[in-house]
């Protein structure tokens, strides 16, 4: 990192601190002084991409499932009508902690719900095309833990922005405003989506920042254990766990099954998301980005390498421009999936040759090289393949995330 990068990011995270520092921290500081420390900086714990649309669940209560990176004293809480076409009612949203032993279960531990209120109010009401960031919500949020999301919408609001893709139970209460129901008896229903969570970011972690794993279906999970959290951004979280707290990082999932680097299809692009899902996420110090595959083998199909390396480097401006390093993941072989040819693999060799040299990205997590299977080069290695010959196993998830080099994240 430049040393201009390095001052625009300290100059960033100093005024993101002033800015989104509640009135009641800030309190807490020396008179006449407002100066961010640790436990008065927000950094984001977990994040999904807004992915497309569904049809409302109108009278419904639907509790989301997602899983912290890092915790903190506090949380708040993001939602998006950014795909919806008429404004979103919400009559009620709450916070919990999920029963530890319980992932696939409704079920809060007893004493942890919390309203969650939007500028004192406990309804809120989100137009069409926009995102909402929640008041602070006192709630001590472990790392590594399952926290319990719940709204209800008691009207028809039109399409509801979700992420498809969630690889998480998550729950369904078909009539009423279920929302503080601790032993979620109400829940009968389950769906495989988050629906309007978008984020959740946490007050007074003892970590450095966040950092934002761009990517398409193998970033989203897809071959992993469903309700595990086996993503190789989970993998990756936790070896930054295990790291002293001045390098610890939350980690910020922005993977969408089937998405593009330069074309919109499943979600928006990679290119018309970054402000969405990266720039305006929480702390964010560096982004990793791996996508591209679905540019190569999709309909319509890219054939010319050099309009993926413009994409790559109009990422990396942008996000240099914002003081945040960029790390560049080679694609990964998909050799004897159904839309694997030589041509294609020709293309998906060309984009790597220009991800691993030094010089456009900050670094390199070169995943290619470390999952494909040294006989056939051109296929992932047998025990990292779940059977599509393109995604990832638990296995292959954590030797993704293995290959990453943690000092290259926040030197």
């Amino acid at each position: 990192m430049t040393r201009a990068i390095k001052v625009r990011h300290l100059l960033a995270a100093l005024v993101t601190s002033l800015v989104l520092t509640p009135p009641t921290a800030l309190a807490e500081s020396e008179p006449g002084r407002a100066v961010p420390t640790p436990s008065r900086i927000w950094t984001g714990t977990w994040e999904a991409a807004a992915s497309g649309t569904a049809p409302a669940l109108p009278g419904a209560s639907i509790r989301n499932v997602v899983h912290t990176s890092v915790g903190g004293r506090a949380a708040r809480v993001r939602l998006s009508n950014r795909l919806g076409t008429a404004p979103l009612q919400l009559d009620a949203v709450t916070v919990a902690l999920q029963q530890s032993d319980a992932p696939r279960s409704p079920r809060a531990v007893p004493g942890s719900m919390r309203t969650v209120t939007f500028a004192g109010a406990g309804s809120v009401t989100i137009p069409a095309g926009r995102d909402l960031v929640s008041d602070p919500v006192a709630l001590q949020v472990p790392a590594d833990a399952n926290l319990l999301i719940s709204l209800h919408t008691p009207a028809d609001s039109g399409p509801a922005t979700y992420h498809r893709s969630a690889l998480q139970t998550n729950f369904l209460a078909r009539k009423g405003n279920r929302t503080a129901e601790e032993s979620g008896s109400a829940y009968t229903g389950t769906l495989g989506n988050w629906y309007y969570v978008t984020g959740v970011d946490v007050l007074g972690s003892a970590v450095v920042g966040s950092v934002v794993t761009l990517g398409d279906s193998i970033t989203d999970g897809t071959g992993s254990t469903f309700s595990a959290n086996h993503r190789w951004p989970d993998r990756l979280a936790d070896r930054l766990r295990r790291l002293p707290p001045h390098r610890r990082l939350g980690v910020l999932n922005a993977g969408i099954a089937g998405n593009r680097v330069l074309l919109d299809g499943r979600g928006p692009s990679a290119l018309s998301r970054l402000d969405a899902d990266v720039f305006s996420r929480t702390g964010v110090r560096a982004v990793i980005v791996m996508e591209g595959i679905n540019d190569i083998k999709g309909t319509p199909e890219q054939t010319d390498p050099g309009a993926i390396e413009d994409a790559y480097r109009r990422i990396v401006r942008h996000a240099h421009a914002r003081g945040i390093r960029v790390i560049g993941a080679t694609l990964p072989p998909y050799g004897g999936h159904a839309a694997y040819t030589r041509a294609r693999e020709a293309v998906r060799q060309s984009v790597n040759a220009v991800i691993r040299p030094r010089g456009l990205f900050d670094a390199v997590a070169d995943f290619d090289a470390t999952v494909r299977d040294p006989s056939h080069p051109n296929r992932i290695r047998p025990a990292y393949d779940p059977g599509d010959h393109l995604h990832f196993n638990d296995a292959g998830m954590k030797a993704m995330a293995d290959t990453i080099d943690l000092t290259t994240l926040a030197p």
